[in-house]
This record gives structure tokens, C-alpha cells and sequence, in this order.
């Protein structure tokens, strides 16, 4: 397996290009099986998350082609051949569950095997059935797949609230509400850029939505979609990620084609540790003040909260800051696995339950770490880059299914970076 190995190198000083989100992408893909017509995202990420959908979206089908290194991917899903998503593809990825939406909304019926990914806590799909079944739809678990059927006529309009905010149950239950027969008002609904992309997508497309962005979106259903070019918008995880690389290191980094708008309770955060956010006609640019950063208390919640998927790259932060911060994830439970990682370079953590204690010391040491899931792997990464002498993560497939050429990136900005191919 291959593994990265980063040497503390000081200061950081460039710019990095922020690539296209990872979740909005894996949204959208799915969208392509609501219509006849092609459907082309622009601006797409080259991560193995995306193969593995392409995989699937073949698998029914659909036609995908990558273009242009990959990073526009031309789909057309006038040829569906089937609607069952079989286990081996689904397992790789747990995003995977959103085809069940459009495949029912479209032919009527879907069988999808309930999915897989990181192991970050159980993440049920209840919520993505129950939404289903308040337009109509007939739900079966069996032998590890779930057996999904339209009333005839298709998917009516419901209004469902959802219980918890999920983001996943609101965008499989977005799309399968565009062409159900009547109005569907989906309340409580998760409010993430992801799924305002999403929308954006499907009104290009021919939908009636409105609302997105806020808690109560609102969709009349259409007999039928057509084709559409969508841009898949900035990915606000890769993005705070790399603003987070010269927070630990020190120096000036330009993120391009970043937003505030999209990382807004994150960058609260890093004002208040001593770093410098400001907005450049091409992104945003990122410097550390003066000293050491400050420790700061972190409590991950739904967009437009702090994200949980920067939680464990905030940890790294807070691993070499000045004084003693508390990190509660409230998104997901058992999302701390990074921690004994960064413990084996010296940091200083306590973990009870779902919060993360961290007392700052002066300075990290290299040694040899494993990645236990995405996040957990470029957590490790960045502290590296600040540690004192060598650093060897393994299991870095973890990271290639969310950032892409991430060594490519930060030795652009003067990281000391490799990636060692394995057997």
C-alpha cells in the first residue's frame, strides 16, 4: 500500500487550487438517472469516490465518460438496463444510497444494497426511507438490500419532516421529489452548499424548487427533465483543509476559487486562534498572525455551523496551540480515531465520549501514523508538516477518495511531501 511521508519543512508560501466538492459531485452524478437527456458537470473532482460512482451509475446502465483529465464528466442515462445497485460496488461507498431515490422516482422500483465507507459511526439510512415512503413508496429490507417500489402512477407529493437533519435523506429525497406527481415540502431539511448545488442542477435541468438553503425546501413535481452543463461548486472541506496548512506551519497561503460564504462558522474559529482570513479577487488568503495560535473550543453542527468534516483537521490545529481546547462532535459518534495518531507524535488528548480534550504543546515529533478514515488521514498530514523530523502515514487510500494529488498541492506552497508507491 502506498504511504506519504512528510518532513517538517517551516513556513508554507503560495497558492493552491481548490478543486470541486467531493459530496456535491456524488450528488449530482445520480442526478443523470432522472432523465433521458445528458447531463455534463464541469469543475469535477478526480478522487476514487468519483470512479466508484461512475462504476455504479455504469452498472445501471448509464453512460459516463470522463473528459478532460477528468475533471468533466459527460453522462446520459437514456439506456437504464436495470435498478438494482449490487453490494460490491455499494460497499466501497456509503454515498452510494443515492441512487435509490432517482432510480424510483425514474423506473418505478429500486434494489440497493445498503452501503459502505468509513467507519465513523452507524449513519442509518431510516431517514432516506422514511422521506420515500411519504410519497408513496413501498420499502423492503432484505438480505442486506433494500427493495424499494413506487405506488402506480409513480411517487406523489408528501410533506415529511425529517426528524434529524441529514443530509443524504434530503438530497435523495430532493431528487425523487422532481418528478413525483404533486407538491412535496420537505421540512427540517439539511441546509449544506452541497444541496443548493444540487437544486441549481436540477432546475438547469427543468425542476420547480425553491427554498434550498433554508429549512424548508418546497418541489412541483414535472412529468419528465431534460439535459443540462452544470459547475460543480468549491469544495469548502478541501478548502478549509489547506487553509488550516499554513495556520499549523506558518506563512501565507492563497486558496483559489474559495468562498467565506462557505466556510463562515470555520473561519470565526481561526479568527478567534489568531489567524487571518481575507478575501482575494482569486479566493481566499490565509496567514497566522504573530505567535503561537491560540486554543479555541470547537462544537460541530449542521451547515451553517462548523463542519465535522474539518473537525479532526482542527484537532491538528489545536494539537500546538497555546493553552487547553474542547472539541465535541455532535454529528457523528466514535469520529475521533485520529486522536491516538496524533497522540503517537506527542499530542496531548483526552477523549470522553464525544468530546475531545487537547492541551497545546511547543512542537510535535514525527513517527509513524496510520489514517483510520478521510478526515483522520489529512489531519495527520497537516500536523506533519509541522512536526518535528519525519513522518510516515500508511492506509493513505483513505485520503484518495477525498483530496486529489493533496502531495501535488502542498509541495507547491514549500511542504516537504512524497508519496512512496506500495506493492
Amino acid at each position: 500500500m502506498d504511504q506519504i511521508i512528510v518532513t517538517g519543512n517551516g513556513p508554507l508560501d503560495g497558492e493552491i487550487p481548490i478543486a470541486g466538492a467531493k459530496n456535491a459531485c456524488l450528488t449530482l452524478m445520480p442526478a443523470a438517472l432522472l432523465s433521458d437527456e445528458p447531463l455534463t458537470l464541469t469543475n469535477a473532482p478526480r478522487l476514487s469516490d468519483i470512479r466508484t460512482m461512475t462504476a455504479l451509475l455504469q452498472s445501471l446502465g448509464a453512460e459516463v465518460a470522463a473528459l478532460q483529465g477528468g475533471q468533466v464528466l459527460a453522462m446520459a442515462g437514456h439506456a437504464l438496463n436495470g435498478a438494482r445497485a449490487d453490494y460490491d460496488i455499494v460497499r466501497k461507498m456509503r454515498a452510494s444510497i443515492l441512487v435509490l431515490g432517482p432510480l424510483l422516482a425514474r423506473t418505478g422500483q429500486a434494489v440497493v444494497s445498503l452501503p459502505g465507507g468509513c467507519a465513523i459511526g452507524a449513519r442509518p439510512v431510516d431517514l432516506h426511507l422514511a422521506a420515500l415512503e411519504a410519497m408513496g413508496a413501498e420499502m423492503e429490507l432484505r438480505d442486506g438490500y433494500v427493495h424499494a417500489k413506487a405506488p402506480a402512477g409513480g411517487l406523489r407529493g408528501a410533506v415529511f419532516e425529517f426528524p434529524l437533519v441529514s443530509v443524504g435523506a434530503t438530497e435523495n429525497a430532493l431528487m425523487a421529489a422532481v418528478l413525483a406527481r404533486g407538491t412535496t415540502v420537505l421540512r427540517n431539511a439539511a441546509r449544506e452548499p452541497e444541496i443548493a448545488d444540487l437544486a441549481r442542477c436540477l432546475r438547469r435541468m427543468g425542476a420547480r424548487i425553491e427554498g434550498e438553503g433554508s429549512a424548508e425546501i418546497t418541489v412541483e413535481g414535472v412529468d419528465r427533465l431534460g439535459g443540462a452543463t452544470h459547475p460543480v461548486v468549491v469544495d469548502r472541506i478541501e478548502l478549509g483543509t489547506y487553509m488550516l496548512a499554513p495556520a499549523i506551519c506558518g506563512g501565507s497561503v492563497e486558496c483559489l476559487g474559495g468562498r467565506i460564504d462557505l466556510v463562515g462558522a470555520f473561519c470565526e474559529r481561526l479568527d478567534a486562534a489568531g489567524i487571518s482570513v481575507s478575501e482575494t479577487d482569486r479566493g481566499l488568503k490565509v496567514e497566522r498572525r504573530n505567535g503561537r495560535v491560540a486554543a479555541v473550543d470547537v462544537v460541530t453542527e449542521p451547515f451553517p455551523g462548523f463542519p465535522t468534516d474539518l473537525q479532526a483537521q482542527m484537532m491538528a490545529l489545536m494539537c500546538t496551540a497555546e493553552g487547553t481546547s474542547r472539541l465535541e462532535e455532535r454529528i457523528f459518534e466514535n469520529r475521533f480515531m485520529h486522536a491516538p495518531e496524533l497522540m503517537r507524535m506527542g499530542a496531548r488528548i483526552e477523549v470522553h465520549g464525544g468530546t475531545a480534550t487537547v492541551t497545546g504543546v511547543e512542537r510535535l515529533k514525527g513517527a509513524p501514523v496510520m489514517a483510520t478514515d478521510l478526515r483522520a488521514s489529512v489531519s495527520l498530514i497537516l500536523a506533519a508538516l509541522a512536526a518535528e523530523g519525519e513522518t510516515v502515514v500508511s492506509r493513505v487510500y483513505h485520503l484518495d477518495r477525498g483530496y486529489e494529488r493533496v502531495e501535488e498541492k502542498l509541495s507547491a506552497v514549500g511542504a516537504k511531501i512524497e508519496r512512496v508507491r506500495g506493492g
